[in-house]
């Protein structure tokens, strides 16, 4: 086994690592709870919206944290335990990438934050280097 694999699983497999990974597990679930919850609410209701709000929310740490668990796995050689995760991580990938949905905060959110980022840039002024001495 590389070293740098090793590390990996050694450190998965300590306290500190198992904390992390039970972690990253609990937002994976809470996600994939709310993705179900989402998937049976009554279009444009208040549930909907909180559910697909929290999915969009928690969907992209969820998917970090499960390609870590699934690195720690496979460098630990759980190879069915690696299945499920990519299983997983898969399923969360194409419910955040196909499901489109418009109850969600985050809907026109992008054009509005960059309005906001260009406002506080332009009022900071441009950015001019020190003359040197």
């Amino acid at each position: 086994m590389n070293s740098g694999l090793y590390a990996v699983a050694l450190f998965g497999h300590s306290l500190p690592g198992l904390l992390l990974l039970t972690l990253g597990q609990s937002i994976v679930v809470v996600c994939v709870c709310f993705d179900m919850v989402r998937a049976v609410s009554v279009p444009r209701s208040r549930r909907r919206y909180v559910a697909n709000t929290v999915f969009r929310t928690l969907a992209l740490p969820s998917i970090v944290c499960m390609s870590l668990v699934v690195l720690v796995h496979a460098a630990s050689g759980a190879w069915e335990q690696v299945a499920a995760g990519v299983f997983v991580l898969v399923a969360v990938i194409f419910r955040w990438h196909h499901d489109t949905d418009e109850d969600s905060w985050w809907t026109g959110k992008g054009k509005a934050l960059r309005r906001w980022a260009r406002r506080k840039l332009a009022a900071a002024g441009p950015f001019v280097a020190p003359a040197a001495a």
